[in-house]
């Protein structure tokens, strides 16, 4: 690492010892005006995003989607309001940049569990594994096309999220690194590129977490689109992803103009300049952004007829900044992929709609793949026999039907395969499955068409 001597200072030795009101009025020099055009604009990203925001509030009536949308709502106004303090407070600019960055992981996080709730809302149960076992094999997005994988495997999901949670883990443990690597005077942010600063290897590790999390929310985005069909996934994405993108570009535009345009002064440096003009910028593009959001995500897609406003809008706000459901994700992924990699079962007891407590069956077992199969078991005196299931977990809430049949309908009209039509069909046509009394009180024995 680099010591603080071979590290370039960011700012000038000699501080302007000016106001902003001196005696003659208003001292309206260049840095000042860039002083309230932040500010002002800042304000109005404020103003934007606290109006929408008020909205889901008042119109809270899906909790697990409108508490990401009100984290993906709070990104214009943060980096305004970081960005007009960077400006104004230029000397600390780097320390506010990574707390500023360290944002964006939230932001794409709760953009995928978002779009997961979306994805959910279509299946049965509004569970979002059922949605994917409608889904067959597919190839990976570009660069990796070759591979192929399938959607329907348990570690699926799991693997969604861990890509794209692991970045709300990496990129703010990055930022505390860089704020300590700052503070000690090894950064070298305005320095040369070299591995012997901490800013080599913090740009290489934050790219390789996000390029991560963006692949992995592709390839989600890429196999659900047909679901987000009327949930203006691209435009929600776009405001978020777009962000990033310009903050992230001009900075570099700004960087490349350092000696080269950008000239520095008395009491400003040239890094000094380059920052403040990218921070400026930052301001006045979030006015755009958070007009954006307003229309991409509208409380509009809430409002329920007949539906009493939300008294307590602080619940609302709470659960925007209570990151439980990111721990829970989180901690779920990890105790999967750690009992799968000791060959242990990563299931988790569930209650099913019975109250019963058992085992949460895998993908295979649910779905027909792998050990848990069935089989024929017909019996000439038994009508209601027809597919029995095979294995050694239990058949409960086995729910199976023509693919052509939309998950949840509901629709109790099964077609029953009788030991006549049966004994005649050269191949099994059509058979019943039995779901078999047991586990819980006042229930019900009763079958299910299944279609080959």
């Amino acid at each position: 690492m680099a010591s603080s001597s071979n590290c370039p200072s960011d700012n000038a030795l000699d501080i302007d010892q000016s106001s902003f009101w001196d005696s003659n009025g208003i001292n309206w020099d260049a840095h000042r005006i860039g002083w309230v055009i932040a500010g002002a604009c800042a304000a109005a990203t404020v103003i934007i995003s606290a109006v929408n925001v008020f909205q889901h509030c008042l119109h809270y009536t899906n909790r697990p989607q409108q508490r990401q949308v009100l984290r993906i709502l709070y990104m214009p106004p943060v980096y305004a309001v970081i960005s007009f303090f960077s400006y104004r407070f230029f000397r600390d600019y780097t320390y506010y940049d990574l707390i500023e960055t360290a944002y964006e992981s939230v932001t794409i996080s709760a953009f995928l569990l978002l779009l997961i709730e979306f994805v959910a809302s279509t299946a049965s149960g509004n569970d979002v594994k059922n949605a994917m076992a409608r889904k067959d094999k597919s190839s990976l997005p570009p660069p990796f096309c070759m591979w192929r994988y399938r959607p329907t495997k348990a570690y699926f999901m799991y693997t969604v999220k861990w890509s794209v949670l692991q970045y709300v883990i990496i990129r703010p443990l990055l930022s505390i690194v860089g704020i300590i690597a700052q503070a000690k005077g090894v950064l070298c942010e305005s320095g040369s590129w070299s591995f012997h600063t901490a800013k080599a290897y913090i740009t290489l590790f934050d790219a390789i977490s996000i390029t991560i999390a963006l692949y992995g929310l592709l390839m989600f985005y890429g196999l659900t689109k047909n679901e987000l069909v009327g949930k203006k996934p691209l435009a929600k994405f776009l405001s978020i992803k777009l962000i990033v993108m310009f903050t992230f570009y001009q900075s570099f535009v700004f960087s490349f103009l350092e000696g080269r345009v950008i000239k520095g002064t008395q009491y400003w440096t040239e890094a000094n300049i380059a920052d403040g003009l990218n921070a400026l910028a930052i301001c006045i593009e979030m006015v755009f952004f958070s007009s954006f959001m307003l229309w991409a995500y509208s409380y509009n897609e809430y409002v329920v007829p007949g539906e009493p406003l939300t008294k307590n809008i602080f619940r609302p706000l709470w659960d925007s900044i209570n990151f439980s459901d990111f721990v829970a994700e989180i901690y779920g992924s990890l105790s999967y992929f750690c009992c799968h990699s000791k060959g242990k079962n990563a299931s988790l007891p569930v209650t099913d709609q019975y109250g019963n407590v058992h085992a949460k069956m895998n993908y295979e077992e649910a779905f027909g793949f792998g050990a848990g199969r069935y089989e024929h078991k017909y019996d000439a005196n038994d009508p209601e026999s027809g597919m029995r299931l095979r294995g050694t977990y239990s058949a409960e809430n086995i729910h199976l039907g023509p693919y052509s049949q939309p998950y949840g309908s509901g629709d109790k009209s099964v077609i029953q395969a009788s030991g006549q039509d049966l004994a005649s069909s050269p191949s099994l046509g059509s058979a019943s499955l039995e779901i078999p009394k047991g586990h819980g009180q006042d229930r019900t024995s009763g079958s299910v068409g299944m279609a080959y």
